[in-house]
């Protein structure tokens, strides 16, 4: 009897160690299936000229979904979406015909401002003309109703049927102050969406935005891209009649102009508004601006392909990308494809590396894996807020979002950056996955440029999903910290929004493998486990998770 017992603990013993064993060659499988080359190929491809910058609802789009059905049924992936790779989006694309102008007028003087360099406008109103005329000049300082950090640019005003004039960023990033609002670190008070948003409930009727450089994070070129040409919209019940008339951006030198119309200095008042007390300004000045419009409803597709899982398939793990970027603009002279490359051509073709590495790994998780690519990022996160309002899996399910946003070029780093660091448990998952591979982990080392309001995970986050958005480190291996630092600006500088962003052969993409196996190893536990990580507490996000997990 004694001899049986240890021969069926022998036996058993055996068995374990064949199964680590067997667990262990079949997770090298799936780390040696990431490949440099491959994640080369698949992003000059998606950023070459033929793909004519994957704008949404264009020619380029068609061949993006196309190309990505084609790649991922041939890994043996499934239809995310019940029996389709897709998820259609209505849309309405609104463009604004040459030609509109700023005109601000005062007692003793009367401006007018050219679209393109001295300001851009757009309206997301259905609406093929818009004006707004004889309206009010006020100065709301940031344009924040922030009653969590007793702050309220609003107080004591009325600015409905008027025209503001708000800063980008919010005090905290003005005054260095750290115990104002987040200090250094931008809220989402501080992107020019909320702003935007907040005009509106307040019943503005136009509201533009101060552009400086270092608190947007990004030179006037960027905006100029982002504000011209056609302009993609979710519809609403109310054709977005809600919204401001005007929603645009002002140009340092034109904002200094109104200010001196209004006999005030910008600075003055742009350092005023920073202090906590301070009042909005009216500029005693009068706005009017009138916009030609043409358009269209259209419908472009978010791209869902799935793992199901083998034993909870309901429930999944989702790493996402946009697949989309500015398309054609044939007013450019010269090169007219934003091709798109880095941003965000790497992160689309990380998803299918992050694919064929399941596959390789031959054995299927418990829960499923979700390979989720966007439209309409570059729009202001379309595909990723159309989808986190209307989820395929359920948000109660969905155990986590990983997305990738432009992955690292410049080879291997001793670290790998987290924007959003400190706001969920799935810190830990990263760190212990970084741990095996002698990496740091560190925080967005610019937490001033919002990121973390700016790609595709916020929505999901807003909607209580556990979001994580890993980035390229920034201390590399050969090079150090200073010099990837210096890397990445001139990217931003050079590249960033612009039809430079294009494939390079000789880019070193031996950082992007290491962060892709990093991330593998992430969401291959998350999909083999039972716990649902949530977010830490005191995060706004916590309480929206909890609710949610208890219905």
């Amino acid at each position: 009897m004694k001899k049986t017992t240890l021969s069926l603990l022998a036996i058993a013993l055996i068995l374990g160690c064949a199964a680590c064993a067997s667990e262990e060659s079949r997770m090298r499988a799936a780390l040696d299936s990431f490949a440099a080359q491959n994640l080369a190929q698949n992003t000059k491809i998606l950023a070459s000229d033929e793909y004519e910058g994957r704008g949404p609802a264009s020619k380029g789009e068609e061949k993006t979904i196309a190309f990505l059905e084609q790649e991922f049924t041939k890994i043996g992936l499934k239809p995310g979406n019940g029996s389709s790779f897709v998820q259609e989006i209505p849309m309405v694309e609104i463009a604004g015909q040459p030609g509109a102008a700023l005109e601000v007028k005062g007692k003793k003087k009367s401006l007018s401002f050219a679209v393109g360099d001295e300001f851009v406008v757009r309206t997301q109103r259905v609406a093929e003309t818009i004006s707004v005329a004889d309206s009010d000049v006020i100065f709301a300082g940031y344009g924040i109703v922030a009653p969590e950090y007793n702050w309220n640019d609003f107080e004591g005003v009325d600015v409905k049927g008027k025209t503001i004039i708000v800063l980008v960023n919010d005090p905290g990033y003005a005054s260095g102050d750290p115990a104002l609002f987040t200090g250094k670190a931008m809220t989402y008070y501080g992107r020019w969406v909320y702003k935007y948003e907040e005009a509106a409930r307040q019943g503005a009727a136009g509201v533009f935005i101060v552009h400086e450089t270092a608190p947007a994070a990004y030179g006037w070129n960027v905006v100029q891209t982002g504000w011209t040409g056609p302009r993609f919209n979710l519809l609403s019940p109310d054709n977005n009649m809600s919204r401001c008339a005007a929603e645009g951006w002002l140009h340092l030198d034109a904002a200094r102009k109104i200010f001196e119309a209004a006999g005030m200095k910008y600075e003055e008042l742009r350092d005023a508004a920073a202090k906590r007390g301070f009042k909005p300004v009216a500029l005693g000045l009068k706005a009017g601006l009138t916009l030609k419009n043409s358009v269209r409803n259209v419908v472009s597709r978010n791209f869902i392909a799935q793992w199901p899982g083998s034993q909870a398939p309901g429930e999944c793990v989702i790493y996402m990308a946009h697949w989309d970027h500015f398309g054609i603009n044939p007013a450019l002279q010269g090169d007219q494809i934003f091709n798109g490359a880095v941003d965000n051509a790497t992160g689309t073709a990380a998803l299918i590396e992050l694919a064929r590495a399941f596959k390789a790994m031959g054995k299927t998780p418990r829960r499923s894996v979700v390979f989720l690519s966007v439209t309409g990022e570059e729009q202001g996160l379309i595909g990723s807020e159309y989808y986190a309002a209307h989820p395929v899996f359920p948000t109660a399910k969905t155990v986590a979002a990983i997305n990738i946003d432009a992955m690292n070029t410049y080879g291997a780093m001793k670290d790998i950056t987290v924007i959003g660091y400190g706001l969920s448990e799935l810190d830990g998952y990263i760190e212990a996955a970084a741990k095996e591979q002698g990496r740091t982990v560190n925080p967005d080392p610019t937490p001033e440029h919002g990121s973390y309001f700016r790609s595709d995970h916020f929505p999901f986050a807003k909607q209580g999903i556990p979001a994580v958005y890993p980035a390229a480190g920034t201390d590399s291996v050969e090079h150090g910290r200073a010099w990837t630092l210096a890397q990445r600006a001139k990217f931003l500088a050079e590249k960033y929004h612009k039809v430079t962003d294009e494939y390079d052969p000789n880019w070193d993409l031996s950082g992007a493998v290491d962060d892709l196996r990093l991330l593998f190893k992430v969401g291959y536990q998350l999909a083999s486990e039972t716990a649902f990580p949530n977010w830490k507490e005191g995060t706004e996000y916590k309480k929206i998770r909890d609710a949610d997990l208890k219905r």
